[in-house]
């Protein structure tokens, strides 16, 4: 349940930004607000950045995130967030500095958020200064992250027209929510049967 909220929680951003920005596509703040993993996954399988399973490591999942500097440090997403800015200046539809800014924030909320949950993994650049607060253990957190994103779909959808594309959307985030969590369960399942290769890492969508 608890990778389950932090994934989700990933996508409230999504809502509360559509909700201050109506020209933002949803679906490109989905996208936005995830950016950064998957970035991570697609490094990860090219050898770029580290990632070993180790059972029990985390109450959610097995994964030991020891190394990923050019996705989670905050130097990295720095970077990315203005990629993302410098991105939008190129597209007619997106262009201007509220909507570049609005998107690169949504980039960067994924490093806050996962801050916040967790174990001491980001680092400030490279491997250092890894900081994580690990409130993935608390119930608490869990309970805040759910009612978060309960409460920016509704914001966000009362504010949207009612054509059905949001609806849509949300019945597309909450696939993407049920496929992770089915991922992250594989993982564990494999990992505690003893299966610690490629094949687990590859299952594992973070």
């Amino acid at each position: 349940m608890k990778e389950l909220t932090l994934f989700t929680g990933h996508y409230s951003v999504s809502f509360a930004a559509k909700s201050a920005e109506k020209r933002i596509p949803l679906w490109l703040l989905f996208v936005a607000v995830q950016f950064i993993d998957v970035l991570w996954s697609i490094f990860v399988l090219l050898g770029i950045e580290k990632v070993r399973i180790v059972p029990g490591i985390t109450a959610s999942n097995a994964l030991d995130l020891y190394y990923m500097p050019y996705t989670h440090s905050l130097l990295g997403v720095l970077c990315w967030s203005a990629l993302a800015y410098a991105v939008c200046q190129f597209a007619p539809s997106l262009r201007g500095r509220r909507i570049g800014l609005i998107l690169s924030a949504a980039v960067f909320s994924h490093w806050i958020l996962d801050l916040i949950v967790h174990r001491p993994d980001l680092a400030l650049y490279d491997s250092v200064g890894k900081m994580g607060f690990g409130w993935e253990l608390s119930r608490s957190g869990v309970c805040a992250g759910d009612g978060g994103v309960v409460r920016w779909r509704g914001v966000a959808l009362s504010n949207c027209d009612k054509q059905g594309a949001d609806g849509r959307l949300c019945c597309f985030s909450g696939c993407c929510t049920g496929v992770e969590h089915f991922l992250l369960s594989a993982t564990d399942e494999r990992s505690r049967h003893g299966d610690h290769g490629v094949g687990s890492l590859m299952l594992s969508w973070r």
